[in-house]
């Protein structure tokens, strides 16, 4: 996990790729609210790519228990913006959860 918020904190799509399983997949929440991917993003290109649009020069990344695993909580202007779930297979990220919508993150928002 902390390898993950590494590569997303340098922006790196490369690094990114390199931890990510070819067949991985991305699924993002924008609860209609804000931009978010309609259909799954597949692939280690489109998924090191999706996830390094996330984040900006402003983010600030955190690795943090999301639904009692490591996940990583990214911040901008002391909000939370996006939250991500990852399942690693083997060594490799096979599949992540990026949640995006504004009424899903409240409670991070509130740190309840």
């Amino acid at each position: 996990m902390h390898r993950f918020a590494t590569a997303c904190r340098a922006g790196s799509a490369g690094a990114l790729r390199s931890l990510l399983a070819p067949e991985v997949v991305a699924v993002s929440d924008g609860g209609g609210r804000v931009a978010a991917a309609l259909d799954p993003i597949r692939g280690a290109d489109q998924v090191a790519r999706c996830v390094t649009e996330l984040v900006g020069p402003e983010t600030v990344l955190t690795v943090e228990a999301v639904n009692g695993e490591p996940g990583v909580v990214l911040r901008a202007v002391g909000s939370v913006v996006a939250v991500m779930s990852l399942k690693v297979t083997g060594p490799k990220v096979s599949a992540v959860w990026i949640v995006l919508n504004p009424d899903k993150l409240r409670h991070w928002r509130t740190g309840e």
